[in-house]
């Protein structure tokens, strides 16, 4: 399988045999579809977080709860992305919102990467046409369950639990979109932003190992990663590979489905 990050010069060099997928979404509502027509990489298809990567959310759920294979398979397939295509995912925002994708098609065992950088690295003319690809045949695959971790999961002291909000969110201090400010007991904090240089490409490997042992990720550690829906928490499980570590579990609920629920205790500072 490819790694999970490659750079622009790895895309030039293999551009007529990869599918580029645009997977812009904004928290404060702005549209990614709107950005995407104002301008995209050329030959990229715009992927829809909400349609495609995410089944309708709600309290028990969280907001962005994993689609039914089906219709994830169906989304893909309509925008012609096949079973055997190489699919590079990126976004405007160091790929924290295309880490989704990427690791969803990863977990199902297809070749897909976040281009590094994403739109910000690239220094060509931008197209605005919709690039177009004939339907394509993509086969729905169940989420494996070893990739996954459940509330109670999330809730285990036993595994080194990973919040990827920033810190203002993880401390309690804020929190714009969920039922209660805070985060899970015992979690620790690993800004999935901070996986990111000045320029916002990807930290080298080995400061990625740095950072995650500062949390205490080890060799053998059972890691679920988490934020406040089940997307950024991809960019962090990205960086646990792309650094060489062991495959971390997405609980794909998060803090929004965690704090929906007044029994559960929230921990609030560091």
């Amino acid at each position: 399988m490819i790694p999970p990050v490659v750079d622009q010069d790895w895309w030039h060099a293999r551009r007529d045999s990869v599918v580029l997928a645009d997977v812009r979404w904004y928290l404060d509502g702005r549209s990614g579809r709107a950005a995407y027509d104002a301008g995209h990489l050329p030959g990229a298809v715009f992927v829809d977080l909400d349609r495609w990567l995410a089944a309708h959310g709600g309290p028990d759920a969280g907001r962005h709860p994993l689609p039914d294979p089906e219709v994830f398979a169906e989304g893909m397939g309509g925008l012609g992305i096949s079973d055997a295509d190489t699919v590079l995912a990126y976004d405007d925002a160091g790929g924290v919102i295309a880490a989704r994708l990427v690791w969803m098609l990863r977990a199902t065992g297809h070749e897909a990467a976040l281009l590094d950088g994403g739109l910000t690295a690239y220094d060509g003319p931008l197209e605005v046409e919709t690039a177009p690809r004939p339907p394509a045949v993509f086969s729905p695959r169940p989420w494996p369950a070893d990739r996954l971790a459940d509330i109670d999961e999330a809730a285990d002291p036993r595994s080194v639990v990973l919040d990827a909000r920033d810190p203002a969110r993880f401390r309690g201090e804020t929190e714009p979109v969920d039922p209660r400010p805070g985060h899970i007991p015992g979690a620790r904090n690993l800004p999935c932003r901070a996986n990111l240089d000045d320029r916002g490409r990807f930290l080298p490997a080995e400061e990625l190992r740095r950072r995650f042992a500062e949390v205490g990720v080890g060799d053998r550690s059972d890691v679920v990663s988490y934020c406040g829906s089940g997307v950024t928490a991809c960019h962090n499980l990205l960086a646990l590979e792309l650094a060489g570590l062991p495959a971390g579990r997405l609980y794909p609920g998060s803090w929004s489905q965690y704090s929906a629920d007044p029994d559960r205790p929230a921990a609030l500072g560091d």
